[in-house]
């Protein structure tokens, strides 16, 4: 598709294309369109990161923030809702972190442990 073909908003400065929404583009201010920022973190009660912190952090502690995202999505009012999504969020990078942690101090522990044998002997 040739560039003379485009709207002008879409192509930029050095006549490169811009995509809606790209950091090259005119900003929401210059376009008239200032609102509220959107916030990508309260997506779906943060579903997506309980469910990553089943697979990939401690599941014991990982169900707790998908039983709160649950909570969240069915919760009647807003206020509620965002504080179990707090909940669901903290519990999710608490079991992420957890699990982090263990997976790095092994290798640690075990090179400590295999100093203190070789002192020993």
């Amino acid at each position: 598709m040739s560039s003379q073909h485009l709207p002008m908003d879409t192509l930029g400065a050095n006549g490169a294309l811009i995509t809606h929404g790209s950091a090259d583009g005119p900003g929401d201010e210059e376009r008239g369109n200032a609102g509220p920022p959107v916030l990508f973190c309260n997506h779906k009660h943060h579903r997506r990161l309980a469910v990553c912190s089943v697979i990939c952090g401690l599941s014991c502690i990982g169900i707790h923030a998908l039983k709160y995202s649950f909570m969240a999505e069915h919760a009647r009012g807003t206020e509620k809702a965002k504080n179990l999504s707090r909940r669901a969020k903290k519990w999710s990078v608490i079991s992420i972190v957890t699990w982090v942690s263990i997976i790095v101090s092994i290798p640690i522990l075990m090179a400590l442990f295999s100093y203190l044998a070789t002192l020993k002997d």
